[in-house]
């Protein structure tokens, strides 16, 4: 196997980035980036901690990620599974990306900045949905956005709903949990139970 080991050797593979390349990536979120983000209904929160890497899905009504102005972002923290893996490794180590996907388009976003993470009574107010408060909101700051070739959307043709996967195709939550606490929890009575317990605690 041949290892690329050095930057030299890595350049000398995928030759120059374009003008457009360089040019594309700017240190604030001018109109056109924010029109993405404030279009998307999804986007992806990478972090990293003592304990290693995280990647978090982060998903919402379209425009759910706040642009309070063109260097600062806000995430409300939704229900979800209270590992909070991602808000740990914000409090020790505040560098954080954001990947948002924007369903029927091959556009896609990237932000890299540093985040940290309130629970300002107001600003919790302020995203407010169905009655409910998030419990923190993630407050970013910008340092580099640009957006991503349309080519791996294109190739994987994701948006394509005749190649999409069957729900009854692929392991369900229920089975992957009974399969990593060898039975002791999940089955097929946690997937019966789980849609009606995700409608009531969405928000």
């Amino acid at each position: 196997m041949a290892i690329v080991e050095t930057i030299e050797q890595l350049e000398a593979l995928y030759g120059t980035p374009s003008e457009a390349t360089r040019v594309k990536e700017v240190d604030r979120i001018v109109p056109s980036y924010r029109a993405l983000i404030e279009a998307s209904p999804f986007a992806i929160l990478a972090t990293a901690g003592p304990e290693g890497l995280d990647c978090s899905p982060r998903g919402d009504l379209p425009g759910f990620v706040r642009v309070a102005d063109e260097k600062t972002l806000m995430i409300p923290d939704r229900r979800g599974n209270n590992r909070v893996d991602s808000l740990r490794n914000i409090l020790r180590d505040p560098r954080m990306a954001l990947l948002f996907l924007l369903p029927g388009s091959g556009s896609t976003l990237r932000v890299n900045g540093q985040a940290v993470v309130s629970a300002d009574p107001a600003l919790l107010e302020s995203f407010m949905v169905d009655g409910k408060l998030p419990r923190s909101v993630v407050v970013a700051t910008v340092e580099a956005v640009f957006f991503q070739c349309s080519r791996a959307v294109l190739r994987a043709d994701l948006w394509n709903p005749a190649i999409q996967a069957a729900a009854q195709d692929l392991p369900s939550a229920g089975r992957m949990l009974a399969e990593t606490s060898a039975g002791r929890i999940g089955g097929e009575a946690y997937d019966q139970a789980w849609l009606a317990r995700a409608k009531q605690s969405m928000w």
